[in-house]
């Protein structure tokens, strides 16, 4: 009888604490800059070592993403992309981002900082994450995951801005890229 007068009491307790912690607000996806991720997909009509290429090596990024960079593959090395390389030095891109892994012709995760014109974050670094998926003879799945996010301020107006970028000018252009030629950036 006394170990289960003893389990009652653990019981009680348990129930005890448990409103004792009851919980008294539920996090939004607003308040919680973990829950704050942008995911894309696209589909490009180009095999996935096509694919790796173009995100992978100086040749392929001035194919789509910007006129310029500096990229070496390898953890840690530079993945800066300059969207603006006439610029003064820290106003040409993403200056200062690294490779955080990668896993050939699969995977890709690198630093990124908000534009220049953000200069309350910029200097704070978020995460992308890059996948390459094979979708039969000739087409590849790009999927897209940017995260580590804050939030207010001009974080909301850095995350707005990449949501839209991403969606609607840097995997578009991708896709462009292998349906007719490399962009001009001359004529942008």
């Amino acid at each position: 009888m006394k170990v289960a007068a003893g389990l009652g009491g653990v019981k009680r307790k348990a129930i005890l604490l448990a409103k004792a912690y009851t919980l008294t607000h539920t996090i939004t996806n607003e308040e919680d800059p973990m829950a704050r991720v942008i995911a894309a997909e696209i589909l490009v009509p180009a095999g996935v070592a096509q694919v790796w290429r173009a995100w992978t090596t100086p040749a392929g990024i001035q194919t789509f993403f910007a006129p310029d960079c500096r990229v070496e593959l390898r953890a840690g090395g530079p993945y800066e992309i300059y969207f603006n390389p006439e610029a003064e030095e820290g106003a040409r891109g993403s200056e200062g981002m690294r490779v955080l892994a990668f896993q050939t012709e699969k995977m890709l995760s690198f630093t990124w900082n908000a534009p220049p014109h953000l200069a309350a974050v910029r200097r704070q670094m978020t995460h992308v994450t890059l996948r390459l998926y094979a979708n039969g003879p000739g087409e590849t799945r790009v999927t897209l995951r940017h995260d580590g996010w804050g939030v207010g301020g001009q974080w909301d107006q850095a995350y707005a801005y990449f949501n839209r970028v991403w969606r609607e000018v840097v995997l578009p252009r991708l896709q462009q890229r292998f349906r007719q030629g490399p962009i001009d950036w001359k004529a942008l």
